[in-house]
């Protein structure tokens, strides 16, 4: 039988690369962090659905999913996050009541604005030629051994 204490989340997020090779960020309303534009996935939904749900919620973006480029996990929170590039087909960049601002930034703004182990799931997923990354962190910095 599943314990509560060993059942993980499952969060989606797409890193959107605009035709300079800068990733589109996002200021999140509730904390000021900036991130790649995501969130969990709903019980009985597919991972694509899903990332392109989370992607319009919070940016008004339409998405098409090109690659998984890294899977993540906080090893504090106990959420695995699939990690996709993207790029946008439809829709426009809108605020609301998850996002604050949008940045496109190239890979020395990721560093500066996201904290490491958010700003990785980024600078990994500008890399189209690199296999997925395979990390885990504790919500803020990474680990090298989990």
């Amino acid at each position: 039988m599943d314990h509560p204490a060993t059942r993980h989340s499952v969060s989606v997020a797409g890193v959107i690369l605009d035709g300079q090779g800068r990733a589109l960020l996002v200021q999140r309303r509730d904390n000021g962090h900036w991130e790649a534009p995501g969130g969990i996935l709903e019980r009985d939904e597919d991972i694509t659905t899903g990332l392109v749900r989370e992607v319009r919620e919070e940016t008004g973006l339409i998405v098409e999913p090109l690659a998984l480029t890294g899977v993540y996990k906080n090893m504090t929170r106990a959420v695995v996050a699939l990690v996709f590039r993207c790029q946008p087909i439809g829709g426009h960049l809108t605020t609301n009541h998850e996002s604050r601002a949008f940045r496109w930034a190239d890979p020395q703004d990721v560093k500066t604005l996201a904290n490491e182990a958010f700003a990785v799931r980024v600078l990994d997923a500008m890399h189209p030629n690199r296999p997925p990354a395979v990390r885990h962190h504790d919500g803020t910095h990474l680990l090298t051994h989990p």
